[in-house]
């Protein structure tokens, strides 16, 4: 058994993915169980009263928008796959939401079985990225390659870096900035990441090269 969760504020196309899914004579697609949505809130509201094996999330809603639902729906719950399908095309959208924790992009736009096969894939825990998609992550990635490692960080993870790179430590960082010990550990340990360091001696060394503390 399969449960769906589709997000999209248009009755009408709620409808059509439903009869997309139902009328599927893909075996995968057998007894699939499929709930609705109309806006950010009542997704979040579902998913905890509920458990979705995916989440067809649409992009543009009312109130908040469907990529700022997606980072609160995987900060919540991280293994809830959610497959993101929107009037907007790649270029626009894809890979913010792939870098949110999407499970993959699908243009309104395209074809009905598409929409059933990308629906398999991040069923069986494998993401779905179109041909268009992977162009566009292939673009930014090139883009991400060519910029200095610090500039792939937020604003606060920036400021958190450049506050351990001084010789500040998670306790005078957190007093400082007004926030907890464990919301700087999780900011280091995210910018450490990103940037592909093991440890607070090796942010100092890149920092000091980069000339970002004296």
């Amino acid at each position: 058994m399969i449960k769906v969760l589709i997000a999209d504020d248009h009755p009408i196309f709620r409808e059509g993915l439903k009869k997309i899914l139902f009328s599927s004579q893909d075996k995968a697609m057998s007894g699939i169980i499929v709930d609705e949505a109309r806006n950010g809130q009542e997704v979040l509201g579902m998913v905890v009263r509920n458990r979705y094996d995916v989440v067809i999330l649409d992009v543009n809603m009312p109130g908040r928008n469907g990529l700022e639902i997606l980072e609160q729906l995987k900060a919540e719950n991280p293994e809830l796959r959610v497959l993101i399908l929107s009037m907007y095309s790649e270029e626009l959208y894809a890979v913010r939401a792939i870098k949110a924790g999407a499970a993959g992009y699908l243009n309104k736009n395209g074809a009905a079985m598409e929409l059933v096969e990308a629906l398999k894939k991040v069923i069986s825990g494998n993401m779905y990225i179109s041909p268009a998609v992977a162009e566009q992550l292939a673009v930014e990635l090139k883009s991400d390659l060519e910029k200095p490692l610090h500039e792939l960080l937020s604003a606060r993870e920036y400021q958190v870096m450049c506050m351990i790179a001084a010789g500040k430590s998670i306790k005078s960082i957190a007093d400082e900035l007004a926030i907890s010990t464990s919301a700087v550990s999780t900011h280091r340990h995210r910018l450490l990441k990103k940037m592909n360091m093991k440890n607070s001696a090796e942010l100092i060394r890149y920092s000091v090269k980069q000339g970002l503390v004296d």
